[in-house]
């Protein structure tokens, strides 16, 4: 599943702004999805890469946040399906308010420099990955299941799709395959 395309690509976004690293997961996680989005969100902030999810409190999104916002200067953005008056995410600092419902997964994916799924263990989260590869962005699954990893080998054509096992092989990978520099670079 690592390279499809066969050779080594690099994400390049643009001078001058941090990186965006949107992190996509299932608001009804399982236990270890949690943690493995806790521990994603303390190294992403270490890098310096911004937090993207979905912004609600609840799941993979509530607890990528959490651990950002563990480490001083982390920051989280939230990309919320509803308006001003929905539920927030304690852990968002910014917060997008879309009205847009699930439609808002199309912005979390093009916002997003690399879209990291954390579990798989969901159809928004499949959506949200489904997504990614039609649009272009490098996606990493974290710890998926047998079958979504299948699934989204089988689909992903020429799209640059990885697997890893940990969180700590997810911020390699895309430190150093994808080219995305910690920030300040």
């Amino acid at each position: 599943m690592d390279d499809p395309g066969g050779g080594s690509e690099a994400v390049t976004g643009s001078a001058g702004r941090r990186p965006v690293i949107g992190v996509m997961g299932a608001s009804a996680a399982s236990p270890a999805a949690l943690e493995l989005a806790r521990r994603l969100g303390v190294l992403v902030a270490q890098a310096g890469w911004v937090v993207l999810t979905g912004g609600l409190p609840a799941g993979v999104m509530d607890a990528v946040c959490a651990g950002a916002k563990s480490v001083p200067g982390g920051l989280t953005v939230g990309i919320l399906p509803s308006g001003p008056d929905g539920p927030v995410g304690g852990q968002v600092d910014l917060a997008i308010f879309t009205g847009i419902g699930e439609a808002r997964n199309a912005v979390n994916v093009l916002s997003s420099d690399v879209v990291v799924a954390c579990g798989v263990e969901g159809p928004g989260t499949a959506s949200e990955v489904a997504l990614a590869l039609r649009l272009g962005r490098p996606v990493v699954l974290l710890a998926p299941g047998p079958a979504a990893a299948r699934f989204f080998q089988e689909i992903a054509g020429d799209a640059v799709l990885h697997q890893v096992a940990t969180p700590e092989a997810a911020i390699e990978l895309i430190e150093h395959r994808l080219g995305i520099r910690r920030w300040p670079g």
